[in-house]
């Protein structure tokens, strides 16, 4: 049947970015699916059955391999989300002001003709340095917290919010590019490009676990 087609399940540009590091093409579509946590729901479990329901939302094509991931940010195991307004935004980011959290992003890799997919849990943990009020409120007033779990992104070049992290800076970013290169391979299908070296030069980010994650680990 040829290469499979691959069809990203998401709209957010950021993950559009990282995966186009593959150097595959990709479509996009847009997975209608109710980001709610269920009653007693843990982070990682949420991650799993979210990015699972986005990839068999999509209305696929024959021989397509549907890609989608959703992130979420957890403090003191308690789930934030994407800020309702700059408020909310405003109280997440002073929660999150000095102090560790997780990320876990699961990412779900589905042949879409008989349904087999890999589900991959990615965690992180992410020391957020001691930004001033002033800083939370030129940030907030940029607009960029309000599509974001946990009201921040890593990569922000102005806020730069985080101050250590533990774990791979793309899950952060809401895409693992390392596990899911190892996913795709479960299909037969290989990167054009060099994964490790491209997400680093992207992110900026040194990182020392691309080796353990892509030797299958």
């Amino acid at each position: 049947m040829g290469i499979p087609h691959l069809l990203l399940a998401s709209q957010s540009p950021r993950r559009r970015e990282l995966l186009a590091l593959l150097e595959l093409p990709f479509e996009v579509q847009v997975a209608q699916v109710a980001e709610i946590p269920q009653a007693g729901e843990p982070p990682h479990g949420l991650v799993v059955r979210l990015s699972r329901d986005k990839a068999r939302a999509v209305d696929a094509r024959p021989n397509t391999i549907a890609i989608a991931c959703d992130t979420v940010v957890a403090l003191d195991g308690e789930l934030l989300g994407k800020p309702r307004d700059a408020a909310g935004a405003t109280t997440m980011l002073a929660r999150l002001r000095g102090r560790s959290h997780a990320v876990y992003s699961g990412i779900t890799v589905l042949e879409t003709a008989s349904g087999r997919a890999l589900t991959d849990v990615v965690e992180a943990q992410v020391l957020m340095r001691a930004y001033s009020d002033a800083e939370i409120t030129a940030y907030v007033a940029s607009g960029d917290p309000l599509d974001k779990a946990g009201a921040y992104a890593i990569q922000h070049a102005e806020f730069h919010p985080v101050a250590e992290l533990l774990g791979c800076y793309a899950n952060v970013m809401g895409l693992p590019l390392c596990h899911l290169t190892r996913s795709l391979r479960a299909w037969g299908i290989e990167p054009v490009g060099d994964v490790p070296a491209a997400c680093q030069a992207r992110t900026g980010c040194q990182c020392t676990l691309y080796a353990t994650i892509l030797g299958g680990q």
